[in-house]
């Protein structure tokens, strides 16, 4: 992949979005807002730039989506990859138009790949299976604070709390639901991941909403999507433990309560129960099952086929 010959550097924050033009130099600074989305994009598209900014949650989406309709090419950097090329190209102090100079820096030394426009019903459904997660968590603290001693009164407030809870989560459910079954697209990747042991529904609406690679990668390369994929730390003559680090946490997550799932009969029960007896660890087993759970979900959604053992 070339590198671009001119960058533009985005750093965002709630109220600002501060850009450098690089190798040009010239500094720019809009209001995080419709219309200065639209100044930035002129900004962007007279010199022909390719756009580098960080993942920052909700303060980058409607830019990303107004970047996406202008058919403007951009990079959204994982903070973590771009504060790492920081301190080694370093940059030091950390202020609005440092980091915006910084990201230009790294977009024209690295080979970074343009983001992918996202689809527009994938884009809503991980909307919701956000919010569910948003509301699990609160009744999650409930129950905690449940189980602690109370008044009489704070008891029944805090069981309130959590029929609504458990409402709002019956909602959000029910209108995944009619998405994925309103989306052809969406139906039947469900019905190839709901074939396989221990994915239910809220698994399958995780993995459709944050792995929308899946069936597009090689195995190896979606293990490290999801984290999944063990991290070798040799040295010399040195053999370091292997170990799981980085990738999507949502998925992962999703995969290792299938995995347990799974665990509990079919092929996967056999495949735990000796790797028990060799005697590993029962959350590296775990961890395992959930690698080979996808990768037979990666093949599964390649081929357009149901899962097989």
């Amino acid at each position: 992949m070339s590198l671009p010959s001119c960058v533009v550097g985005i750093d965002i924050s709630k109220s600002f979005l501060d850009c450098f033009l690089h190798p040009a130099g010239m500094v720019r600074r809009f209001d995080n807002d419709s219309q200065g989305h639209q100044a930035l994009i002129g900004f962007v598209a007279e010199y022909q730039a390719f756009g580098v900014l960080e993942a920052t949650g909700p303060y980058d989406r409607a830019l990303c989506r107004q970047l996406h309709q202008a058919g403007l090419a951009f990079h959204r950097a994982n903070p973590r990859k771009a504060r790492q090329f920081a301190r080694a190209a370093g940059f030091l102090a950390k202020t609005d138009r440092v980091d915006a100079r910084m990201l230009a820096l790294y977009g024209a030394t690295m080979s970074l790949a343009p983001e992918a426009k996202p689809d527009a019903a994938r884009q809503v459904l991980r909307t919701l299976v956000e919010r569910r997660d948003q509301l699990v968590a609160m009744r999650k603290s409930e129950r905690i604070r449940l189980a602690q001693p109370h008044c009489r009164d704070i008891d029944e407030s805090l069981r309130q709390m959590m029929e609504v809870l458990d409402r709002q989560i019956a909602a959000i459910n029910v209108r995944i639901d009619i998405l994925v079954r309103q989306v052809e697209a969406l139906a039947e990747d469900q019905a190839i991941l709901r074939s396989a042991p221990g994915v239910g529904p809220q698994t399958a609406s995780v993995l459709l909403a944050y792995m929308p690679e899946l069936g597009r990668r090689d195995r190896r390369s979606v293990a490290a999507l999801a984290g999944l994929a063990p991290i070798a730390c040799d040295s010399g003559a040195m053999r370091g433990k292997r170990c799981i680090w980085g990738g999507r946490k949502r998925v992962r997550d999703a995969l290792y309560m299938a995995a347990l799932a799974a665990c509990r009969s079919g092929p996967f029960k056999r495949i735990f129960q000796a790797m028990r007896n060799a005697g590993k660890p029962p959350k590296l087993v775990l961890i395992a099952i959930a690698r080979r759970l996808l990768v037979a979900l990666n093949a599964a959604m390649r081929d357009r086929k149901p899962f097989q053992a």
